[in-house]
């Protein structure tokens, strides 16, 4: 039995919680927010303690694991504070916003040799997982291009465009970290952006819809496009193509039923509109994977370098858009 807390208790810590709850092999001791009343209706609802402070948490030798799903300038900090209290951690991403701080973080917790995890819950997608597995096992030959489709069904209030640190390091980390899962290491970025949807993210200095090109250290070539907008629901969608053929993962909808009739055929439900419906079960699955690291005390797959990683190509894309030229990945 892991036992674990939770801080953050916003709409992602909440998700977390209560999947946490459910997980036959956890037990969630308390859950920690700034707005305590937060707090406080999670732990009513799940049979948990709402804790008064960070340092209560911390400070609680029944905890093994915590899970931070707070604001992304707090990660650093927490992430900090709980690896010295000598818990495991999975911790939201990105890390940080600065490549600076997100070095000097690991540089002083690397000799505690910390569990770490950071949640890019996507390759836990059993779709998205399967098109890796099948790679790797060979079905398709050496791979050589992909594509990675993600598009926002709204784009996010100015209010939090403005503290997101940018497309490329809030929503495109994810496809850089699938596309990395997939291919392996890059060696070059060439990234375009514009504004075609608010004026308001241009008002904000962010963009709202872009296309990456990544080469790979293997050759293969990796195209990544997002929207903050799709009007058809969260369009989520990866193809994968190799000298002997193609794998593809597409859209989820609420059901598989198609309807046929004399005004259209194959119709089909709208694509979820909501990243937690889409990824319900890549969420479950990130967590027993975390679980099984701390009880097998395992190194998980999307560690702390995988972190590093995705802020280093997010940040090369971002150097590319300014620069309009094709940026060298340098290895930390």
């Amino acid at each position: 039995m892991v036992r674990f807390a939770v801080l953050g208790c916003g709409r992602i810590g909440r998700m977390h919680a209560q999947n946490l709850a459910r997980n036959p092999s956890v037990e969630l001791v308390s859950v920690f927010d700034v707005v305590a009343n937060a707090a406080q209706e999670i732990a009513h609802a799940l049979g948990a303690r709402a804790a008064a402070s960070v340092e209560e948490v911390l400070g609680d030798a029944s905890v093994d694991a915590v899970l931070i799903a707070t604001p992304t300038d707090t990660h650093v900090p927490l992430l900090i504070a709980a690896a010295k209290a000598g818990k495991a951690v999975l911790c939201e991403k990105p890390i940080d916003l600065d490549m600076d701080r997100v070095q000097s973080c690991w540089k002083e917790i690397a000799p505690l040799k910390p569990t770490v995890m950071i949640g890019f819950n996507r390759r836990f997608d059993p779709s998205f997982k399967a098109v890796r597995d099948r790679i790797v096992a060979g079905e398709i030959g050496a791979l050589e291009q992909v594509i990675i489709t993600s598009r926002d069904p709204g784009p996010p209030p100015v209010a939090y465009v403005r503290v997101s640190g940018g497309l490329f390091r809030d929503m495109t980390i994810h496809d850089f970290d699938m596309a990395r899962s997939l291919v392996g290491d890059f060696v070059e970025v060439h990234a375009t952006g514009a504004n075609l949807i608010d004026p308001a993210i241009r008002a904000a200095g962010d963009i709202d819809a872009a296309m990456v090109t990544l080469r790979a250290a293997s050759g293969a070539l990796v195209h990544i496009n997002n929207s903050r907008r799709c009007a058809y629901g969260y369009d989520q969608r990866i193809e994968a193509f190799g000298a002997r053929g193609m794998l593809q993962a597409g859209n989820r909808t609420a059901t598989t039923v198609e309807a046929w009739n004399d005004q259209y055929t194959g119709a089909r439900d709208v694509v979820l509109n909501f990243f937690i419906q889409r990824y319900q079960e890549a969420y479950v699955a990130e967590l027993a994977h975390f679980v099984a690291c701390v009880q097998e005390k395992k190194e998980p797959l999307a560690n702390f370098a995988a972190g590093v990683e995705a802020l280093r190509l997010a940040d090369a894309a971002l150097e590319s858009l300014r620069s309009g030229q094709t940026v060298r990945v340098q290895k930390g």
